[in-house]
């Protein structure tokens, strides 16, 4: 598709997020939408490369209120929109190895009842009792929803893409952002390497490269790309069908059926940060050591496939909603690991706050910019 030389509303990044607002904008009657993707398809960023996890249990009511709203539609998915997302709610077992995590936990599944989320508390033996594959020998305390689960990332950007085109927006991909013009303090064009495009409007939905895009508008945004790395192995036989996503918590240790076999995952502590994809081999194996341990099965497993994506890291893992210092400027960015889940209620909030200037949805305004000047942060516990 040829580049237009003008639009109301840019999107820079054909992700989940990128993918959702054009779809949400294009369904309350705005056609002239360009949704923009540096690669040659949609997704294939951070989006495609992350282990497709959906949960309710967090740590903040912030979050789990984005959950409560983004799930249930992951859930009317294909109803909505006619495109089947293989949402498998095969359930989160979060497992506490220390008192910390347990009491922590403990105070989480408080707060998500009380939201209306069932999240369960397990004790040490009912975690062991759960997993009989599995050596958790030291497990004090564990926590479960079986609602949370896994669905097919390209399934939710490819679905959102085609209908928002059915309605009018354009989805160019092969367009890499180079450049945006501002004047007066304004947004006046958004260069390309397809070209420039004159627009009012831009939202940077850039996720691990957010901080880049607002450097070309002269906006800080304290956004850091992680990488994070998983592999997959061959068929295991053993593992049943209601394997639950299992994650041993101190050690950021992940583990989900994927087909037959299991997709295998951890987060290496001392990861710095950069732009780099390729898989870290040496920590790969540490990654394998540590689950044969917690699952001596493995030690008959091979490896079927591995990848590396990056992570959207800001300083209190919460993402960025709103605008900026620059008129026509906006973020959604910055998910830190947990941007898939939310990203369908993330393009609705940000089709409110573009069109009608507020959150409606869900009041997401304490997650602006301007919370890391003025030290409002929130933490989030639960980041793997």
């Amino acid at each position: 598709m040829d580049i237009p030389n003008t639009a109301d509303i840019i999107i820079i990044g054909g992700g989940v997020m990128g993918a959702s607002t054009a779809y949400h904008l294009a369904k309350c009657g705005i056609k002239d939408i360009v949704l923009l993707e540096k690669e040659e398809f949609f997704g294939t960023g951070a989006t495609g490369r992350c282990a497709g996890g959906v949960r309710y249990q967090f740590s903040t009511e912030i979050n789990v209120r984005l959950s409560l709203e983004s799930l249930p539609m992951i859930e009317r998915f294909k109803d909505q929109i006619g495109q089947d997302v293989d949402y498998r709610q095969c359930g989160y077992l979060l497992i506490a190895t220390n008192e910390k995590d347990a009491t922590t936990f403990k105070h989480n599944v408080d707060m998500q009842n009380r939201l209306g989320v069932q999240t369960q508390l397990l004790t040490g033996e009912e975690v062991r009792a759960r997993l009989p594959l599995m050596k958790f020998a030291d497990a004090l305390a564990g926590t479960f929803n079986q609602k949370d689960g896994v669905v097919d990332p390209n399934s939710v950007v490819a679905g959102y893409v085609s209908a928002a085109q059915k309605m009018g927006a354009k989805a160019i991909t092969r367009a890499e952002v180079t450049g945006i013009r501002v004047r007066g303090g304004e947004v006046e064009a958004v260069e390309t390497t397809q070209g420039l495009i004159q627009t009012r409007t831009v939202l940077n939905a850039a996720g691990p490269w957010a901080g880049l895009i607002g450097e070309m508008a002269g906006v800080e945004i304290p956004i850091v790309p992680v990488r994070r790395q998983m592999f997959t192995t061959n068929t295991l036989k053993e593992i049943p069908e209601d394997f639950p996503f299992v994650i041993d918590f101190a050690q950021s240790l992940y583990f989900h059926r994927e087909g037959d076999g299991l997709l295998i995952g951890m987060s290496n502590q001392n990861e710095q940060p950069g732009f780099d994809q390729n898989v870290d081999e040496e920590f790969e194996l540490e990654n394998f050591e540590a689950a044969m341990e917690r699952m001596p099965l493995l030690e008959r497993a091979s490896r079927a496939s591995h990848w590396a994506g990056l992570y959207e890291v800001t300083p209190d893992a919460h993402p960025i909603f709103g605008g900026s210092l620059v008129k026509g400027f906006n973020i959604c960015a910055g998910f830190s690991g947990h941007g898939f889940m939310h990203g369908p209620v993330a393009g609705k909030l940000m089709t409110e706050y573009i069109l009608d200037g507020e959150f409606t949805t869900l009041d997401v305004s304490m997650l602006d910019l301007a919370r890391f000047e003025e030290e409002r942060l929130i933490k989030e516990y639960n980041v793997v």
